[in-house]
């Protein structure tokens, strides 16, 4: 990845801007998720209602520690150990906005195994809010060409150039808890 891209996507997001960058599967939209004006932002540009809540993914799992509750060894090392692409829902942090996790007593996270997402998360030296590239209900993008023609003149800060990975449709969604699988 192209350093000045990274910086530039940084400083979007330091500015409180949403940013698209290419994930596993499609292209996301991201934000600062301790930037309320972000996060309202993101709401608006997908046109999404706040009770659905969002992700998170990071570079890796320490990332996440204050924005979750404490984890078991055991919760630990399963989701350190999944090789399939997964968002685990796991049970929140105590000061999370509403904005982030909607109606849920769980945050939605994923250590991220895309590069340029990863290297997005470890330059801002925290986790991003992750959702897919669409306005609620669409075809999420796969291109930043995709990206910038469905949200053309819009609140969107940066869109990071890359090809997004081979998964080729949105992580899986397993509850860390229950171990029920959400979303295939």
């Amino acid at each position: 990845m192209n350093p000045a891209f990274l910086e530039k996507a940084v400083e979007a997001l330091k500015n409180e801007k949403i940013i698209a960058y290419p994930t596993e599967g499609v292209y996301g939209l991201g934000c600062d998720p301790k930037s309320e004006s972000a996060l309202i932002a993101l709401l608006t540009l997908k046109g999404r209602v706040p009770e659905k809540g969002f992700i998170l993914i990071g570079s890796h799992l320490e990332q996440f520690s204050s924005y979750i509750a404490p984890l078991t060894k055991k919760e630990i090392k399963e989701i350190s150990e999944t090789e399939e692409v997964t968002t685990w829902l796991v049970p929140k942090g105590d000061s999370l906005s509403f904005l982030l996790c909607g109606s849920y007593p769980t945050v939605g996270i994923r250590v991220t195994t895309h590069p340029i997402a990863k290297a997005l998360c470890e330059a801002f030296g925290r986790p991003l809010v992750s959702t897919s590239a669409n306005v609620s209900g669409g075809s999420p993008a796969r291109t930043a060409e995709e990206v910038k023609a469905q949200f053309q003149g819009s609140l969107l800060g940066y869109v990071v150039e890359g090809a997004v990975g081979s998964l080729g449709k949105p992580s899986t969604l397993r509850d860390l808890k229950t171990r029920e699988i959400l979303r295939p």
